[in-house]
């Protein structure tokens, strides 16, 4: 990694981190009161609900591109806080909303925001990470989208009942100025303007577009499988509901434990991919896909749905960070282009895909369409080995790094070129300056140190987030302590999110003390 290039635990990278928890929370609640208030608030009926959500959906899917392009010729953390800002500006549209036109209008500027900002954070993301660990620098990144999301919903059902929804979309406003107050935080950043990249075969510059072809069958089966996943999850809230008659919240339970390990494993997951590599990681995770997909074709009860859901969700976890990772490298250096396109393959996907799945299950019933995203997912895994190799990326993996250098002291002449990952040409017949390692070696005595310094951290949010719960009547831990148990009058989803939150920190707390009952040294990486 080049001396300039940031880490999540640089100031910049930190703030990047935070700006997107801070808009995750919102911009993923959303989804969930949009209906809710649109029904409610607006008395609008199900169509009109229903184009309401294509029409920001349709427009972020437009903007997309278009965002990559900017994202390429402008400061990318700049770009984010414009759309950080019209999100902003979309959810104080909301709060203000009382006939469909201006409703709308929110929509619209929340389309356009979601698409700068999100398709931005991940080419800087990218862009700082191209000469580094890219899956673990974009395992970060879906890690502070997670917890947002968590965050946002914690605070949804503690206030949505006694504030209304006025209230919380005013927060969500707040959120995202404070999302686009830490991107404009700092000096800007170098524009992100591209180097031309080589072509491996002619050594020349890549022609306009080449980076995109070679892209397009990872993209289409980004699509695809996009598209099946989010008709499936559709079809499996209308089961629980209908078929298998659960509450809300009882389905809320059923999904918590995936939800958990989503939030928990993407910025460990990274591990994994450097001892396979990036295919054999999205082969094992589209393989997860169709097992979650043909497996709840046969299994009815909730307890076997959230054990299959929570697998297929540590196999997404270890499946968003590398596909992002390779379209990072794949791009031939307009990283913010790549993103633009990829981020607009899933959304497609995800547009398309409930309205295909919802067919089949009116035609052929709940077995067909679980058989049809079976199917998916098992092409998926299929395809991918192509849709990478066609890449020309260099091997990953702990295996492929060390036959590469096996073979370069074997049989290497005084004078060999080596190729970059971006497919520029590198001479090293001369000897190179040292870079310094990306992230220096911590003792173990410095690493015990770091961990009981975020388990403070960690510490004290519980210690808030109990109280919070408290004052709410809603605290699993106090009842217990208090009462030794909860009262039935008194469960709901903050309960359980509070109990689902003491075994996270009773976990964190084994791991992080953990380094100072044993110490242990944590390896750099170079």
């Amino acid at each position: 990694m080049s001396a300039g290039t940031k880490t999540p635990t640089d100031p910049a990278g930190r703030r990047v981190l935070s700006a997107a928890l801070f808009a995750s929370a919102p911009a993923e609640v959303l989804d969930f009161l949009l209906p809710l208030w649109a029904g409610s608030t607006l008395r609008a009926g199900p169509s009109v609900v229903g184009a309401l959500i294509a029409f920001e959906a349709v427009l972020s899917l437009l903007v997309r591109p278009l965002a990559g392009e900017l994202a390429d010729r402008f400061d990318q953390r700049r770009v984010a806080a414009a759309g950080a800002g019209l999100y902003a500006l979309s959810f104080a549209g909301y709060a203000l909303a009382d006939t469909l036109p201006v409703a709308f209008a929110a929509a619209g500027l929340g389309g356009v925001g979601g698409a700068l900002f999100w398709v931005a954070l991940r080419a800087w993301t990218g862009r700082e990470a191209a000469d580094g660990d890219g899956t673990a620098a974009y395992g970060k990144l879906l890690s502070a989208e997670g917890q947002g999301a968590f965050v946002g919903y914690l605070v949804t059902f503690s206030l949505l009942e006694r504030t209304g929804y006025p209230a919380l979309f005013w927060l969500g406003a707040v959120a995202c100025v404070l999302a686009m107050a830490l991107l404009l935080r700092g000096p800007g950043g170098r524009p992100a303007r591209p180097a031309a990249g080589r072509d491996r075969r002619t050594r020349g510059p890549l022609r306009r577009g080449a980076a995109e072809r070679r892209l397009l069958p990872l993209m289409v089966v980004s699509a695809v499988t996009a598209a099946a996943e989010a008709g499936l999850w559709m079809l499996l809230l209308l089961r629980l509901q209908g078929d298998l008659e659960l509450s809300p919240n009882e389905i809320a339970l059923v999904f918590a434990p995936g939800f958990v390990v989503f939030v928990l494993l993407p910025e460990h997951t990274h591990h994994l991919t450097d001892r396979l590599g990036r295919t054999p990681t999205m082969v094992a995770s589209f393989a997860a896909g169709t097992l979650f997909a043909a497996g709840l074709a046969v299994v009815a009860t909730p307890l076997a749905i959230a054990v299959f859901w929570t697998v297929a969700a540590a196999c997404f976890a270890a499946q968003i960070p590398v596909e992002q990772a390779t379209v990072a490298a794949a791009s031939g250096g307009r990283i913010g282009r790549g993103m633009g396109l990829y981020e607009s393959a899933r959304l497609a996907g995800v547009v398309v895909g409930p309205l295909v799945m919802g067919v089949l299950y009116e035609q052929l019933g709940w077995v067909a369409a679980c058989a049809a995203a079976a199917v998916t997912s098992a092409v998926g895994a299929v395809v991918v080995p192509f849709a990478v190799r066609v890449l020309r990326l260099p091997p990953e993996g702990k295996r492929s790094r060390s036959a590469s250098a096996a073979g370069a002291g074997a049989g290497a002449a005084p004078e060999t070129v080596h190729r970059r990952e971006d497919g520029e040409d590198m001479d090293t017949s001369k000897p190179e300056p040292a870079q310094p390692s990306a992230k220096p070696s911590l003792g173990p005595k410095e690493h015990a140190r770091k961990e009981r310094r975020d388990w403070y951290v960690h510490t004290a949010a519980f210690v808030l987030g109990q109280l919070v719960l408290w004052a709410l009547d809603s605290s699993w831990l106090i009842w217990q302590i208090t009462d030794g148990s909860v009262p039935d009058d008194q469960r709901g989803p903050l309960v359980w999110l509070g109990r689902i939150w003491l075994t996270i920190w009773v976990i964190d707390t084994i791991w992080s003390w953990s380094y100072t009952i044993w110490p242990r040294e944590k390896k750099a990486k170079s």
